[in-house]
């Protein structure tokens, strides 16, 4: 049994006021007490998992010297392949078992965002790859903005607060291959105990056992979804505009028993981000003598670039 609560999202997009007071309600407790939920009723239709889990199977399994070639320096990993154990978690030397690519923005009606993002890179081997992921893209894209709404709700600001920020956000599409282990790891997991920095996360691939977060009593708990579900956790940027209300969960994908070291495992997740310049000042209504402003306040940009340098993806 996975430790997450679940959600339907169906429940908030319901013309139904009492669905959709359920929805609000459930997912602010759940953020509230462990930060991660479980969600069903997304965008994503399972032939467009299973055809992006086909896609990214077949780059992978490309030459190594292939793969190398969409390996783009100079812009701190945020498109293209990243090569196994380059990323590792904040406080961390060790590099994470995991190798991945990124897809970025669509940005439209926007020049100067456009001329600002780095471009999408281009998998000229596969010919459905980069439509696949772009179309992948839009469905987590879509869910996001509407969790985002139902989280607007729960802090009490009008619905589409973050609908201005997020559209053409800096948000990430990472589909990881994490490959079989053929030796004792020194020291290394899959993806070391970390928060994510950004907005929300919604996971793909959360199937099986090997992603845990960590609860209130410092204990780590397994977080299983079902097939239709999405796990959707916060990340460190809505926990700093919420003064901490809503709480970024420290969560780690641990190694498989050693019967298992021989397969590899997959996991898709959208790092929901904002624009550079939207604020991260701590909300107003979140602050109170008992809860007293805890951060700086701080862009996302800013912020974002302050992380990439802790993760040694930028250079100071």
């Amino acid at each position: 049994m996975s430790a997450v609560p679940s959600v339907d999202l169906r429940d908030f997009t319901s013309e139904e006021p009492a669905r959709k007071q359920k929805f609000i309600r459930e997912i602010g407790k759940a953020f509230e007490e462990i930060g991660f939920v479980a969600l069903s009723g997304h965008f994503l239709s399972q032939e467009l998992v299973d055809t992006l889990y086909g896609e990214i199977k077949k780059f992978f399994e490309l030459d190594q010297e292939i793969k190398d070639r969409y390996e783009i320096l100079g812009i701190g990993g945020q498109r293209g392949y990243t090569s196994f154990g380059k990323e590792h978690a904040k406080g961390r030397k060790e590099g994470d078992l995991k190798e991945f690519w990124h897809f970025g923005q669509y940005v439209e009606d926007n020049p100067k965002l456009e001329a600002e993002y780095p471009a999408n890179v281009t998998v000229s081997e596969l010919s459905d790859f980069n439509s696949v992921g772009e179309e992948t893209y839009k469905m987590l894209e879509k869910t996001a903005k509407y969790v985002l709404r139902a989280l607007a709700l729960h802090l009490d600001l009008e619905e589409y607060y973050f609908d201005p920020y997020i559209k053409n956000g800096n948000s990430i599409l990472r589909p990881i291959h994490y490959p079989p282990i053929k030796e004792e790891p020194k020291n290394a997991v899959r993806a070391a105990a970390h928060g994510d920095i950004n907005l929300i996360t919604l996971l793909m691939g959360a199937h099986g056992k090997g992603l845990q977060v960590m609860n209130h009593e410092g204990e780590w708990v397994d977080a299983i979804a079902r097939p239709d579900q999405l796990m959707i956790n916060v990340g460190d940027m809505l926990s700093r505009l919420t003064n901490n209300k809503l709480k970024s969960t420290i969560h780690q994908v641990v190694n498989p028993p050693k019967e298992l070291w021989g397969t590899s495992r997959y996991s898709i997740p959208f790092f929901m981000h904002p624009i550079s310049e939207m604020p991260l000042n701590c909300l107003e209504d979140c602050i109170d003598d008992a809860n007293p402003k805890g951060f700086e306040d701080i862009t996302a940009g800013a912020f974002l670039n302050e992380r990439l340098i802790e993760l040694g993806l930028v250079k100071p």
